[in-house]
């Protein structure tokens, strides 16, 4: 009997979260044959406060995992992004690509997680739900060897043993926070609050961001700091939310909750953005953006997704990616699995931050910059006036935002994004 619970806590990789990052990474490790445990602290169906709505990157990596995506199967899809500030609206497809497809996709986040985990699950991982981890397992060289945990909701002291642990425990990341990895404060850090409105504008086929928030209830309009958007569920209901940067003045000052009833105070009643149309609180969470936590290898620990701040800075998107670094990191572990000693598989495996810096770091140094331009409402506004007035000019303004391109050929722009993308210091 205890052979038999040895193994069942023993594999050759432990994930720890089985959040979008998680849950893709612990898919593709299955799939290539690794003995893979999938820990979630939580049980499924669970909230996470998300945008929800999905750009074509992200729906690429659902096509990958093998996850319908139909309508029938409860996908709305969507054309591609409405952008309101200025005075003015436009409506931009997604781009043309030969790397993505020209849809993105709605879906509530309790869905979606599960979704991903299950086919995990189904990939050959073995999942436990309610599994709650607290301390790494560190071996006399430091090296993380496993993790402690508390399972089931009797909290029973469980511990788990595997020569590689991959932390997708997200923004709060304990277990990297364990290993004395903390959070970069030179990094751009955002707050997301939302929450669902019953709505005749359900079913709209485009995202909608809007780049002002206009609190109009008092006797002059006042310009509210960061930036809305409001998707279409396809379920009777609207997401409505708002994300506000670190780099506003009135990041600290400003209750963010009362923001968003100021904001959805001031749109048209038809719309049915009003309290009584409100179907759950309004929640909030932490968008950390830009690599904020740094080395992603060290001692047998590899940081996918939101535990290694891999949140765009230019849109705040972090699904797309957290699924991206969890199919780079488990291409990584299934290499070094395949060396014959521990000197190369340790080479192999600093082969990670190093692809995640080639692939996001340039990219993202423009984002910081971008971050603090945006932080100043001024520069905002007059941003928005300017540039909605130019269709041609916004179209490049959402191949860059949305960080959709094609990295050999492509077009002028994307030419140019690629470039500048990579002369920018990969930090």
């Amino acid at each position: 009997m205890t052979d038999t619970v040895t193994s069942e806590r023993t594999a050759d990789v432990i994930v720890v979260g089985a959040g979008p990052a998680g849950a893709t990474t612990a898919y593709h490790l299955a799939r290539s044959g690794l003995d893979v445990l999938l820990l979630e602290k939580t049980a499924f169906p669970r909230e996470k406060v998300c945008g929800d709505g999905l750009t074509p990157r992200a729906a690429k990596q659902l096509v990958a995992m093998g996850i319908d995506i139909s309508e029938e199967a409860g996908w709305l899809r969507n054309k591609g992004l409405r952008i309101i500030g200025g005075g003015q609206r436009l409506e931009l497809d997604w781009p043309e690509l030969a790397s993505y497809p020209d849809y993105g996709l709605v879906r509530k986040r309790d869905d979606f997680d599960e979704q991903l985990a299950r086919q995990a699950e189904k990939a050959g991982a073995r999942m436990h739900e309610r599994c709650n981890v607290g301390e790494p397992i560190l071996d006399s060289a430091g090296r993380i060897t496993g993790v402690h945990a508390k399972l089931g909701e009797e909290k029973t002291p469980v511990t788990f043993h595997a020569p590689l642990v991959v932390a997708a425990d997200g923004n709060s990341t304990r277990l990297s926070l364990k290993m004395g990895l903390h959070r970069r404060e030179d990094r751009p850090m955002g707050v997301a609050v939302r929450t669902y409105f019953t709505s005749p504008r359900h079913d709209d086929d485009y995202l909608e961001s809007w780049l002002e928030l206009w609190d109009r209830r008092g006797a002059q309009d006042r310009l509210l700091p960061g930036y809305g958007w409001v998707f279409g569920m396809g379920d009777g209901t609207s997401n409505v939310g708002l994300g506000v940067l670190n780099t506003s003045e009135d990041f600290k000052d400003l209750d963010w909750r009362e923001i968003l009833k100021a904001w959805t105070a001031s749109m048209p009643e038809e719309w049915g953005y009003t309290p009584e149309n409100m179907t759950g609180p309004i929640r909030g969470a932490a968008l950390p953006m830009a690599f904020n936590r740094q080395p992603h290898y060290t001692r047998g620990l590899l940081l996918v997704g939101d535990a290694g701040g891999l949140v765009n800075p230019f849109n705040g998107e972090g699904i797309a990616y957290a699924m991206e670094s969890g199919v780079v990191a488990a291409e990584t572990v299934v290499q070094a699995h395949a060396r014959t000693t521990p000197a190369q598989r340790e080479l192999a495996l600093r082969r990670y931050p190093k692809i995640l810096k080639e692939t996001y770091g340039g990219y993202y140094t423009l984002g910081r910059a971008f971050v603090k331009l945006i932080g100043n409402p001024k520069v905002m506004k007059v941003a928005t006036e300017r540039g909605l007035s130019h269709p041609l000019l916004m179209r490049f303004a959402l191949k860059m935002l949305a960080n959709l391109t094609d990295p050999s050929g492509g077009d002028a722009m994307d030419r140019v994004i690629n470039g500048l993308s990579k002369v920018a210091p990969r930090a």
